[in-house]
């Protein structure tokens, strides 16, 4: 419920800072300008399923909180005008969100440099692996978090969410089984699952959640082989590929070259063919 106590900026930017920082998007309201002295510096946050702090109205609170929830969806931010009755309120919307979280089930040698990009382009990373002289910090610096698990029930300890980007790069593909299966137990589906493996291990690891009663559609959004083509052969350059595709997905990336879906010189060429006939 909303409360009627104002809000400093600096408690603002604490809220917020907890809010992400346990995996919630926040959106904060401030009244720029108000119909009453003292209304300027207000404020509201605002999450999933909480309200802070007031504007001095309860229907200025009531319109703020909709705008609120509007850019934690859209992510929009900006100025807004509310008439309220007679009077105008100017306030400003904007909505934090977490970083979204690359988890990275084994913990060898494409790991490392895939935890290092991971974490450069903005993600919360979490490497898991059943070997503690793998899955040590020392070996992954740029993660968020590295912790021993058992194969069996990876994510135990794990809040998948659809902003959960996955990638399986366990050392053989019943660990992929094992992975793949308790994923798909869950009610959320990560926005990104990819498996890595030959078209060989691939097959092994679907042909038995198949036989184990999984429906093939539900196999469907696994990326596997993992990666855009770009013939990477080493850790670092499987790595780079990995990471292509994630961003391609995140971002609604084609993953065609831009030479090819820009052809600027077939466009210049064909200007310049066109003034010559026109000359």
């Amino acid at each position: 419920m909303t409360g009627s106590a104002n809000i400093s900026a600096a408690a603002a930017a604490a809220a917020a800072l907890e809010a992400t920082n346990r995996g919630e998007s926040v959106a904060l309201v401030t009244v720029i300008a108000g119909p009453e002295p003292g209304a300027a510096g207000k404020r509201l946050i605002v999450t999933s399923d909480s309200v802070r702090g007031g504007l001095g109205s309860s229907e200025a609170d009531a319109w703020a909180v909709d705008l609120a929830r509007e850019s934690l969806e859209s992510r929009w931010r900006g100025l807004r005008s509310l008439e309220v009755g007679d009077a105008t309120w100017e306030i400003y919307v904007e909505s934090q969100h977490p970083r979204p979280e690359l988890v990275i089930v084994g913990a060898g040698h494409i790991a490392r440099p895939l935890a290092h990009i991971g974490s450069l382009i903005g993600f919360r990373v979490t490497v898991l692996d059943d070997r503690p002289e793998f899955a040590s910090e020392r070996w992954f610096p740029d993660a968020d978090k590295v912790a021993v698990v058992d194969f069996a029930h990876p994510f135990r300890d794990v809040d998948v969410r659809p902003d959960s980007y996955i990638v399986l790069v366990t050392r053989a593909h019943e660990y992929d089984y094992d992975c793949i299966r308790e994923l798909l137990s869950m009610s959320a589906r990560p926005a990104y699952l990819g498996m890595i493996g030959s078209r060989r291990r691939v097959r092994a690891a679907f042909e038995a959640l198949v036989s184990d009663g999984i429906d093939p559609r539900l196999l469907d959004d696994v990326r596997a082989p993992i990666g855009l083509d770009i013939a990477a052969e080493t850790p670092e350059e499987i790595a780079v590929a990995i990471a292509a595709e994630i961003i391609a997905g995140r971002r609604g990336g084609s993953g065609v070259p831009l030479t090819e879906s820009e052809r600027v010189l077939r466009r210049v060429a064909r200007k310049h063919e066109s003034k010559k006939g026109a000359g």
